[in-house]
């Protein structure tokens, strides 16, 4: 159920930073809302997901994916533009988070 959690708090994650963007610095009322409830429900969904998953392991993987998902809409919906750099910080990150998945004793439930 731990990942279950991790990954309803990822998509809420993703969804609130997304929000926060289209929110115009808080000034267009349901993309601010939207990144409020977003928000709320990851760190209740994070919580959940402590209790079985070290905070370090979690934070690794919940901060990891979101930058990674965030990144993307980023590029696909605000067209905004990845350079090469920024390209192979994503895929390090991608790596960790394979590794901390495959090969952590930490995350054993």
């Amino acid at each position: 159920m731990a990942f279950i959690y991790l990954i309803i708090a990822i998509i809420a994650e993703v969804i609130a930073t997304s929000a926060m963007k289209a929110s115009n610095g808080f000034t267009v009322l349901a993309p601010s809302l939207l990144t409020i409830a977003g928000y709320a429900l990851a760190i209740y969904c994070l919580s959940l997901t402590m209790k079985s998953i070290p905070v370090g392991i979690t934070y690794a993987l919940w901060s990891g994916a979101g930058i990674v998902l965030v990144s993307l809409v980023g590029f696909f919906y605000y067209k905004q533009h990845l350079d090469f750099a920024a390209l192979i910080g994503l895929a390090f990150m991608i790596s960790g988070i394979l590794i901390i998945h495959v090969f952590s004793k930490s995350i054993e439930i």
